[in-house]
């Protein structure tokens, strides 16, 4: 092995696939933590399905925080040669790579660039849900990320609410204080028939006992729900019971995905044997409206995703896609007026 490959190898790192839009671009640095999902049978789903879940070995994990953290330090040394700040510049990255023209290659050195150019402050956690991990070890790593990478004032990460169930109370809040600031659920539906058909793994009590007690524990909590998913035989349940568990839980974010086919899933092929009816994005907008008419919180309902992609009547999008949405219950009736706009449209 020559010398440039040994140097060029204190630079390995693994990175996933996937993370929230609000944690995409150079919002955060992904940090993998776990392979895949432990549950993967979700019938909507296409993601994970490529491997076997992992939990990968703390020294593994820690030994990637190192890697970064190097690319950041000679980084940063390159940068105080030509400059009296030391901040991360375009200049040193390119002098980085003419030494190293490997990391062309790399899979996360870009991301790590970026994600220093916008100040080094927020982290993901990949991949779906890591607080499977044993606590005392996610608490280790949590601790080593944090020590190795001061400028972080935000880590998030992807749990399932039945591990949120299955978790003590004083582990959550342990992790919590170990730097675990928040997290992303997949509700989905909180009607029990939509949740059993799509096989979630989880019933509409789990999830409010599962949100509850992330709250408890003082995360911040992001729930995702899915409109469309009950389709034309079950929208007005999906709908009301969705609003009523979220209401329950009374997350500081509720993060809107509609449904829409993933191809090769269950799902997909329940569509194509006409199984399964799908919502025009009429039909959609009218079951939103039934779930944000019935809405009873006082955090930030977003649509923070491409898939919310209704018009108003001059064409525009219907909502903004900012990451902090609207809030509630200030802003629900700007929302259901907005709903209405699209309705009068039509949005067939």
């Amino acid at each position: 092995m020559t010398q440039s490959a040994i140097d060029i190898d204190r630079y390995a790192f693994e990175t996933g696939v996937y993370r929230p839009p609000s944690e995409g671009g150079s919002n955060s640095l992904l940090v993998r933590l776990t392979r895949n999902c432990p549950w993967n049978r979700c019938t909507f789903c296409g993601m994970y399905k490529s491997e076997k879940f992992q939990v990968r070995p703390v020294a593994e994990v820690k030994k990637d925080i190192d890697a970064m953290a190097a690319v950041r330090d000679d980084l940063a040394a390159l940068s105080r040669q030509s400059g009296p700040n030391g901040e991360v510049t375009q200049h040193a990255a390119m002098a980085l790579i003419g030494k190293y023209p490997e990391l062309n290659h790399h899979q996360g050195f870009a991301m790590l660039y970026q994600w220093l150019l916008s100040g080094g402050k927020t982290v993901f956690l990949q991949d779906a849900n890591s607080l499977i991990m044993k606590t005392d070890q996610l608490v280790e790593v949590l601790e080593y990320l944090r020590s190795r990478f001061p400028s972080i004032v935000r880590v998030t990460t992807y749990a399932r609410s039945k591990t949120l169930v299955q978790k003590s109370l004083d582990d959550l809040k342990a992790i919590r204080r170990a730097g675990l600031d928040r997290l992303h659920v997949g509700l989905e539906s909180g009607d029990d028939a939509v949740l059993e058909k799509i096989h979630k793994g989880a019933t509409a009590e789990i999830h409010i006992n599962g949100g509850r007690k992330a709250l408890d524990a003082g995360f911040q909590l992001s729930e995702y729900w899915m409109p469309g998913l009950g389709g034309k035989a079950r929208w007005q349940d999906h709908a009301s019971n969705t609003a009523r568990v979220l209401s329950e839980i009374d997350p500081h974010y509720i993060r809107s995905r509609p449904f829409r086919p993933w191809p090769g899933t269950p799902m997909a092929r329940e569509m194509a044997g006409q199984t399964f009816e799908m919502l025009t994005p009429g039909e959609q907008l009218r079951e939103l409206r039934l779930t944000m008419q019935a809405l009873s919180v006082n955090g930030r309902v977003c649509f923070d995703h491409a898939g919310n992609s209704w018009r108003n009547s001059r064409g525009q999008l219907l909502f903004t896609h900012s990451y902090e949405g609207y809030k509630f219950p200030e802003e629900k009736q700007t929302v259901l007026d907005l709903i209405d706009d699209g309705l009068a449209v039509g949005n067939r």
